[in-house]
């Protein structure tokens, strides 16, 4: 997988490349995915996130991360030949939060982001409790080999 970053912050986010780079990679073998597909990242900030949550999914708070998953209004015969599989935003307020609430490593949350967003955009969703079981395990085993919760990545 092709992963492209983009940082609409002022905080240096191109120490990710190499672990969402892994994480794909992870994900590929697990889901048996081929490797030509294409996803971005941007990092951005609460207000940003706000706006972007507003215009888009009608919510006027901060979230997170949005996912837009190009394949969402494809059929199959649509997607034949399309590697982008859309754009994750990563709200690095929420992130730094989040991590401290939960109890692990900015880098561990950064991380569970992606892999949350990485598999919205592969058609994966949580609306339902049996989607949410299956989509909260892949996460699980893609990540948990990766780094632990301590933000400590493990070696291949």
């Amino acid at each position: 997988m092709y992963i492209t970053i983009y940082n609409r912050t002022n905080q240096d986010v191109n120490t990710f490349q190499d672990l969402f780079d892994t994480i794909a990679a992870s994900a590929e073998k697990r889901l048996d995915l081929p490797q030509d597909y294409e996803l971005s990242v941007t990092f951005v900030r609460s207000r940003t996130i706000h706006t972007i949550n507003k215009d888009y999914r009608g919510i006027d708070r901060p979230t997170d991360v949005i996912s837009f998953a190009i394949r969402d209004d494809m059929d199959d015969e649509m997607m034949e030949g399309m590697n982008d599989l859309g754009d994750i935003f990563i709200n690095i307020e929420y992130a730094a939060k989040q991590a401290r609430q939960y109890g692990h490593s900015y880098d561990r949350e950064i991380a569970f982001l992606f892999t949350h967003g990485m598999l919205h955009c592969l058609g994966y969703d949580h609306m339902k409790p049996e989607e949410e079981k299956v989509m909260f395990a892949l996460q699980d085993e893609i990540l948990d080999p990766i780094i632990d919760r301590n933000g400590e990545s493990y070696e291949s």
